[in-house]
């Protein structure tokens, strides 16, 4: 069977530079508040603070989004159709059986995490199960694989860490500026207290938003390339179709679902007003499902 996974190596550069984008900023931040508060110790924090939340998010990423998400462990014996379906399409890829887990709502979704394909986990909900028949359900797994066998799950997975560490830094920054004041004798004698001021503020502002930027960019050429690699894993694009289709014409909202991880999950979990909301739809981390199924139906498969 051809290689289906021809992307590995551009992801794994991707992980890194997603790693020095975000030391970067956090320790751009720190930097401006040092200079605006006075206080040398605020750099040296960002410093140990990115360091640790990198390690963190490499080693643990996967386990804090499960936990998000509530997700179970299931085995063979209390899920043998997920399973065999899981493992079949794992041997066909040429990639370690993942680990698989449910979670347990109505709305039908899945999604793959793991630092690599030695600890990668397959995650679907009871709602997928329900309403998908086998080639589908086939279709929505292969997907998933697909995201393992491309090395890009760990690149996502790192994101809605990285990402949401960012906000809560720029957050707490811009607590510290409406209740906490700041030291900023010295640069006020020598005129730089204002600009150092301002630069803070647009530090504050500007890092959630380039960290969902890069989000952005990770997650809607990821999703395309998912497809198309397991549309050709399965040899059977169809089925792949038919679930697309059926998951967004479901109407049953995620519980929980929120802009960090939403770029994780095969299809939009966004449902309803809040799907429609203009804001939502300026940070939308998945192509549109017509625009993923006319790429599917375009795909030649010898």
């Amino acid at each position: 069977m051809p290689n289906l996974y021809t992307n590995k190596t551009a992801n794994i550069r991707k992980t890194w530079l997603l790693f020095t984008v975000f030391l970067m900023v956090v320790i751009g931040i720190g930097w401006v508040f040092a200079q605006i508060y006075g206080n040398s110790s605020i750099l040296v924090f960002a410093v140990v603070f990115s360091i640790g939340m990198s390690v963190t998010s490499y080693w643990y990423s996967d386990k804090i989004v499960l936990q998000m998400a509530n997700a179970q462990p299931v085995s063979r014996e209390n899920a043998r159709e997920l399973y065999n379906v899981v493992e079949n399409l794992a041997i066909t890829a040429g990639i370690p059986v993942p680990k698989i887990y449910i979670i347990r709502t109505a709305a039908p979704n899945a999604f793959a995490t793991g630092r690599d394909p030695q600890h990668a986990v397959v995650a679907v909900t009871t709602g997928l199960l329900e309403r998908l028949d086998r080639t589908e359900l086939e279709g929505v797994i292969a997907h998933e694989l697909s995201h393992i066998g491309n090395r890009d799950m760990l690149v996502s997975t790192v994101a809605v860490v990285l990402v949401g560490f960012l906000s809560l830094v720029s957050n707490f920054f811009m607590q510290s500026f409406w209740w906490g004041g700041g030291r900023r004798g010295n640069d006020n004698e020598n005129g730089m207290g204002g600009l150092m001021l301002v630069l803070g503020i647009i530090f504050a502002i500007l890092a959630p938003i380039a960290g969902t930027l890069m989000q952005l960019a990770i997650s809607r050429k990821r999703e395309l390339l998912a497809d198309s690699s397991g549309a050709l894993l399965t040899r059977y694009p169809e089925g792949l179709i038919s679930a697309l289709e059926k998951i967004s014409a479901d109407p049953t909202p995620m519980p929980g679902a929120n802009n960090t991880t939403a770029h994780l999950w095969i299809a939009d979990p966004f449902k309803g007003k809040q799907k429609d909301s203009w804001m939502h739809n300026l940070f939308l981390t998945h192509p549109p499902i017509k625009e993923r199924i006319a790429a599917l139906k375009g795909l030649k498969i010898k």
